[in-house]
């Protein structure tokens, strides 16, 4: 008997279900969360009968694939299904359209529901927690492909993956501070990991975003592909430097953003182009096909082996930080939700911070006025 014959053989022996509700079930309540098994690619390029990727899509484009309570169960038993699934090779986590993988938590649900609410929100917390802890967790290798921006808490589940792969459009960083929490989702504990103290103390508290490029280059992805077509050619990024790595002085300007005539010229080869990320899933299916050619119970065993820096600091932090931002849903994340959600274009989605410092340094407490008082349209009016 040859070794595809035997496998199908053994296809019809009886088997245990471990996973942890059943399929029809799980479809029934999932929204905004997409699961699909596609048939994983050989070296030949064909589909492997009976072999397959997960595929978990964040489905809530219109809000940048910000996930909302539901989804993040949704998620949970996605993940949870794909790493009971025997005949799942690798975990692709992504998002709808080509905007963004996910900017994280929604706004508006946290804004309407969950400001001044903390024993709401340590609920909510919990399922967060459990939703890192599934993908870190997954008995299977996790793939995020990630189609847009990964910012805040997006960001933070996109690290918790095990291979990033990004389209070079795509923008990440972290969000805590300036909308009124703290990036203790992930963010503080797996960046310094990743990229070092000095350099997570610069993503975590200014909450500047940077290109796919420099996060390329720092090590949080493991790969980069244009995605703008222009003129039915791809072209890398032409917002950012893509042709040096230093400046005359020797200071790292790969993957920053240009400026003066170079960046007008870019903005108006954007206009020219088209999105298409044709090169983006290339990338994915090869890295699949990639992992399909290994004994799966090593790579399990090493994946599980190289997640556990990140692991350990998560163990070791989510439970004294989903207390800490419950209690921050009564005062500055209130504030900060509140700002983001009601805020426009016109009058920005940051509350006045001068305002606010000036009032805290007189020892005014928090209150209903206070965070009326430095609303971004309360600033402008």
């Amino acid at each position: 008997m040859t070794a595809v014959a035997y496998a199908l053989d053994t296809v019809a022996r009886e088997t245990k279900d471990h996973d942890l509700i059943g399929e029809p079930v799980r479809a029934s309540i999932s929204k905004g969360v997409r699961y699909e098994k596609r048939p994983v690619k050989g070296e030949d390029g064909k589909a492997v009968p009976g072999l397959f990727n997960a595929w978990i899509t964040l489905d809530n484009p219109t809000q940048f694939n910000s996930y909302t309570t539901d989804m993040v169960k949704a998620v949970i038993l996605a993940f949870r299904a794909a790493s009971a699934a025997r005949d799942v090779v690798a975990v692709v986590f992504t998002g709808a359209g080509d905007k963004a993988f996910c900017t994280g938590g929604n706004t508006k649900e946290y804004a309407e529901y969950y400001a001044g609410n903390p024993q709401e929100y340590r609920g909510y917390m919990r399922l967060f927690n459990d939703m890192v802890t599934a993908i870190l967790a997954c008995d299977k290798p996790v793939i995020c492909r990630v189609n847009g921006m990964r910012i805040g808490g997006g960001q933070e589940i996109g690290m918790a993956c095990d291979f990033s792969v990004a389209q070079d459009l795509a923008r990440f960083g972290q969000a805590g501070p300036k909308h009124g929490s703290a990036p203790i989702g992930g963010a503080t504990d797996f960046l310094p990991v990743v990229i070092g103290a000095e350099r997570a103390m610069v993503a975590c508290v200014l909450c500047e975003p940077f290109s796919a490029h420099e996060a390329y280059y720092m090590g949080i992805l493991s790969d980069i592909v244009p995605a703008l077509k222009v003129d039915g050619k791809f072209v890398p990024n032409p917002l950012v430097e893509t042709s040096r790595v230093v400046d005359d002085y020797g200071r790292l300007v790969f993957g920053k953003p240009k400026t003066g005539d170079a960046l007008k010229a870019g903005q108006e080869l954007m206009k020219r182009g088209t999105v298409d990320l044709a090169l983006l899933d290339e990338k994915i299916e090869a890295l699949c096909t990639k992992l399909l050619y290994t004994f799966p119970d090593c790579t399990t065993k090493t994946v599980e082996e190289l997640r556990k820096p990140k692991l350990d600091a998560w163990n070791r932090n989510k439970e004294n930080s989903r207390a800490w931002l419950a209690l921050n849903m009564m005062t500055e994340a209130r504030a900060g939700f509140r700002a983001f959600n009601e805020g426009t274009r016109e009058t920005g989605r940051e509350v006045d911070f001068i305002a606010l410092r000036r009032s805290l340094a007189a020892n005014a407490p928090w209150s209903d006025e206070l965070t009326a008082s430095i609303q971004p349209k309360a600033r402008k009016s």
